[in-house]
């Protein structure tokens, strides 16, 4: 009998499906200043997870999500997108940042269509991708507005459908919501699970508030005060499909006071909210 090779074909190759999405493998990050914004991160993320990242400011939230965005690299360790260094063959990813960056001369249809005119499509393909991104975001009326004839929140909106129009597989999101009321942060809140379901996104969600983190994630991660890395991975546990009765659930709310009590021992005993 061949030993090694009985051995060998003991060893199972990975299948695609229990390689991470996104690996964080020791990640250490750096700046020319000397500010030390990461410090030996580990992170896998799963295909088909929604993600948050919380903790106090200045943790390296936002750069690790550059990160992931290939915007930032490490000075140490290493960023894997489905276990290879190459993003561009491996994921269609789009990003959504704090602020809407909407062109305020072009109509919300021409802002959304940019990146399509970027990649060279024609308008004649492009137009119903547009179509079906400003529906999917409930803004299919709004194709002739101009930006400055939207509230805060449809701006938003257009800024997630202009994400949305690649069609990605990896969304990556820097606490988009933060400067909106809380009624309407809560409805994009609920949009955005909503779309996560339907569109077999993979979602890394930067935010302050542990209860849209918890309202929105299946796990959350919660990082440290500067230099940034991983103090808990909690998992949430909640119906796929979540409502305003989770927000009041007693399930919600334990799962926010536990992560509060977290968040509070990472922040140094300052509570950030």
């Amino acid at each position: 009998m061949n030993t090694a090779l009985s051995l060998d074909s003991m060893v199972a190759t990975p299948r695609p499906q229990d390689i991470p999405m996104l690996m964080a493998n020791g990640v250490e990050k750096i700046y020319p200043n000397g500010t030390h914004a990461l410090e030996r991160l580990n992170l896998h993320i799963a295909r088909g997870e929604i993600v948050s990242l919380l903790g106090p400011s200045g943790c390296g939230k936002s750069t690790l999500l550059k990160m992931f965005a290939d915007l930032e690299q490490p000075s140490a360790g290493q960023i894997r997108w489905n276990g290879k260094g190459d993003i561009q063959s491996q994921c269609n990813m789009a990003m959504v940042f704090q602020e809407a960056t909407l062109m305020p001369w072009a109509t919300i249809e021409d802002n959304v269509r940019l990146p399509l005119d970027l990649q060279g499509i024609s308008k004649n393909t492009s137009t119903a991708k547009v179509h079906a991104a400003l529906e999917a975001v409930g803004l299919g009326k709004f194709t002739r507005a101009f930006p400055r004839e939207l509230s805060g929140g449809m701006q938003m909106r257009a800024s997630l459908a202009r994400a949305l129009v690649t069609e990605p597989d990896l969304l990556l999101m820097d606490e988009p919501f933060g400067a909106l009321d809380e009624f309407t942060r809560q409805k994009l809140d609920s949009d955005i699970r909503s779309l996560w379901a339907e569109q077999d996104l993979t979602v890394v969600f930067v935010t302050h508030s542990i209860y849209e983190a918890v309202y929105l994630s299946s796990r959350v991660i919660v990082m440290g005060a500067r230099p940034g890395r991983v103090v808990a991975d909690v998992a949430i546990e909640g119906a796929a499909i979540r409502d305003d009765q989770f927000r009041t659930s007693e399930s919600f709310i334990k799962q926010c006071a536990q992560l509060s009590s977290i968040l509070e021992q990472a922040s140094g005993g300052t509570h950030h909210g």
